[in-house]
């Protein structure tokens, strides 16, 4: 019997993180010292007070059944009200304002396949995480990559999308702090590009999984800030990245009522809610102390420090990001990304994610992660560039 699957499934290419969990695999199983700077996942402990918070929610029967909600239970909605207005200075209606998610992916994905239908097309950026395309193709819309440049901050270009192309568009995705590059977007930016989708009207989706994750005390600022955001933006959180909570799949979606709306229209038609005891703890954790928070950032701060001073002594070009946990760096002179990354994997024992993997502008770059799981992390990275410092590469 053929079994085959439908062609939504069939066109897609490899997620370009489950390759590099084979290729981690591999290289672990041929016997290689592996340094990883490959897949973003905290490597710290979520905090004992969420995990105590979830315990004691579990051991609650009125916990095992549905979560018959409509947007979440009450007690996580008034905890992200609370900490919105708290962090961002922006009030929240518990009431169609605020929605709980499984985490950020699903909730982005599930935006676009309550808002898109075949033909439409929708605005991402270039490079990017591959879930604002993917999910664009099931839906049958069609895409324009709108570049992100180093010259220009890795900030969209408004100008430079073709008219006729903004009047098209559907729904425009951006995601700042960004993945991968780093960048940090201000007030000014958001102001603009709310003044972009109104004068298209185009829906705004903020992916803001890393908002939480900015250095030396600049802080992130929500798109929500921004006057007249409420009329045409959602934006996603996510407790992943934040409490270091990637494996409890947890987050929300906020801002637009229709817009939030919608989304939980089609989510209550494929999915039950996150557990009601992981919604418990979620709420704890936005509700507690944030000083894990706090020691967060510092420590991918100090991270990032040693990573890029050290490649900068080789006299590779690296820019410090301005938040998330990743190193975003050219190649050296000759190499494609994939070539690039394959050289670093065979020759130094690094594992790295090559920038074409999040788009055609992501070519000329790879991507290191700073979650890094080490006993001795300073003297993990010192090695990484002592290996990278023996392969004798040059970047003039």
């Amino acid at each position: 019997m053929e079994i085959k699957r439908a062609d939504r499934v069939a066109s897609l290419p490899p997620y370009p993180f489950a390759e590099l969990a084979r290729l981690k695999q591999q290289a672990l199983a041929d016997g290689v010292h592996l340094l990883d700077f490959g897949i973003g996942d905290p490597d710290q402990p979520t905090p004992a007070p969420i995990i105590d918070a979830l315990c004691a929610a579990a051991r609650d029967p009125e916990t095992h059944r549905y979560d018959e909600s409509t947007y979440g239970p009450p007690e996580f909605l008034s905890a992200v009200a609370s900490w919105f207005q708290s962090r961002f200075g922006v009030r929240l209606d518990t009431d169609g304002q605020i929605k709980l998610t499984i985490g950020a992916k699903e909730a982005l994905a599930h935006l676009v396949w309550a808002y898109v239908d075949p033909g439409d097309l929708v605005l991402v950026p270039d490079p990017r995480y591959a879930v604002y395309s993917v999910s664009t193709k099931f839906a049958g819309g069609s895409i324009y990559e709108m570049p992100l440049l180093e010259s220009n901050g890795f900030l969209v270009d408004y100008d430079a999308i073709p008219g006729d192309v903004a009047d098209r568009a559907k729904m425009l995705f951006i995601n700042y702090p960004h993945n991968p590059t780093g960048a940090c977007a201000d007030l000014a930016f958001f102001r603009r590009t709310i003044e972009f989708a109104k004068e298209h009207s185009v829906i705004v989706c903020h992916d803001a999984a890393y908002s939480e994750v900015y250095f030396e005390g600049r802080k992130a600022p929500s798109i929500l800030q921004v006057d007249g955001a409420m009329d045409c933006a959602i934006e996603i959180h996510s407790l992943s990245k934040t409490y270091n909570m990637t494996g409890w799949r947890l987050g929300f979606a906020v801002g637009c009522s229709e817009l939030v709306g919608g989304l939980t229209k089609l989510k209550s038609n494929v999915d039950s809610n996150a557990f009601p005891a992981v919604a418990r703890a979620g709420a704890a954790a936005l509700s507690g102390p944030q000083d894990s928070v706090d020691r967060m950032r510092a420590l991918i701060q100090q991270r990032r420090d040693w990573l890029v001073d050290g490649l900068r002594s080789l006299g590779w070009p690296v820019r410090k990001p301005d938040g998330t946990f990743y190193i975003w760096a050219p190649v050296a002179r000759g190499y494609t990304s994939a070539d690039f990354a394959a050289l670093l994997l065979r020759d130094a024992g690094m594992l790295v994610t090559p920038g074409s993997a999040y788009g055609s502008h992501g070519e000329g770059y790879i991507r290191l992660s700073l979650t890094i799981q080490a006993d001795d992390v300073q003297r993990y990275i010192a090695e990484a560039v002592e290996r990278v410092g023996r392969l004798g590469l040059r970047w003039d």
